[in-house]
């Protein structure tokens, strides 16, 4: 993972300048860990907002909203419905550094954002930054750099290697509904045939049995594909279509809640968290 980089002892003086001056009021009062907006505390300098980090540490929880269809980030067993995921591991790793447990709110790419908004403290599971999200939430310090690429059947990987080649007639692109993917096809390939799918899990089974053509994903999920599925090849994994990243879903204007986060991140990534959660799915 290439982490935007970060110096914790910024983060560190943020928070305590926050803490000293009572901060501006955010621009929009944050939900507390139940959904419903939080109520104002009367502070030293006369009613500073209560911050999204106090609701968590008052529920004993924080809530967590994710596909649960989006490996390596993010997987729901449909047999015990357990979650496992890299950023599954990153959401429970910073449950128990607030002292809290996690809790798990099940969602659709179609839903992410009303779902966040109206029953959860964050958004984990490979959820790209975009100016439409940004226009309602906020996001953490990003946690990965790349980009839009094709994962197809191996003796297609010249076939479908640009957008104009898969931007033909008869040439079959799959994508779950919602979500960048969904869009990326719509905007890139209009005279080519969209297939639109519910199921993220096994959208990829579609293309090994001949019902698609190719898919344009995230290069990080391409490649864990390519990986679990011989028959499927990442197409230039290191040189996507675009350039995008991928973070954390936070509260709009509750800038406590954000510093804690980023400072987690920073934190994580010098103490050996993040690897440890990369491990099992990027080796």
């Amino acid at each position: 993972m290439k982490r935007t980089p970060l110096a914790a002892a910024a983060v560190l003086l943020a928070v305590a300048t926050t803490a000293c001056t009572g901060g501006g009021a955010p621009a929009q009062a944050p939900a507390s860990s139940s959904g419903s907006p939080a109520a104002s505390q009367a502070g030293n300098d006369g009613g500073v907002p209560a911050s999204r980090l106090d609701a968590i540490g008052d529920a004993g929880v924080l809530k967590v909203c994710t596909t649960g269809d989006y490996r390596p980030f993010t997987y729901k067993d449909p047999k015990t419905g357990k979650y496992s995921g890299l950023d599954v591991d990153m959401a429970r790793d910073l449950a128990k550094r607030l002292g809290v447990k996690a809790e798990f709110v099940d969602t659709t790419w179609k839903d992410l954002m009303p779902d966040f908004l109206a029953s959860c403290d964050i958004a984990v599971g490979g959820v790209s930054i975009s100016l439409e999200r940004a226009g309602q939430a906020a996001f953490s310090t990003a946690t990965l750099d790349e980009g839009k690429t094709p994962i197809t059947r191996c003796e297609n990987v010249k076939k479908y290697d640009t957008i104009a080649e898969i931007n033909q007639p008869g040439v079959r692109s799959i994508t779950p509904i919602g979500g960048t993917n969904q869009k990326f096809a719509e905007e890139h390939y209009p005279r080519g045939k969209i297939i639109e799918f519910t199921d993220n899990n096994t959208i990829f089974d579609q293309i090994i049995d001949g019902k698609a053509d190719v898919m344009t994903t995230d290069a990080s999920e391409t490649r864990w594909v390519a990986n679990e599925h011989p028959e499927l090849c990442a197409v230039h994994p290191d040189k996507p279509f675009n350039y995008s990243q991928k973070a954390y879903l936070l509260p709009r204007g509750d800038i406590a809640f954000k510093e804690y986060v980023d400072a987690w991140l920073n934190i994580a990534d010098h103490d050996g968290t993040t690897a440890k959660a990369e491990k099992p799915w990027f080796g």
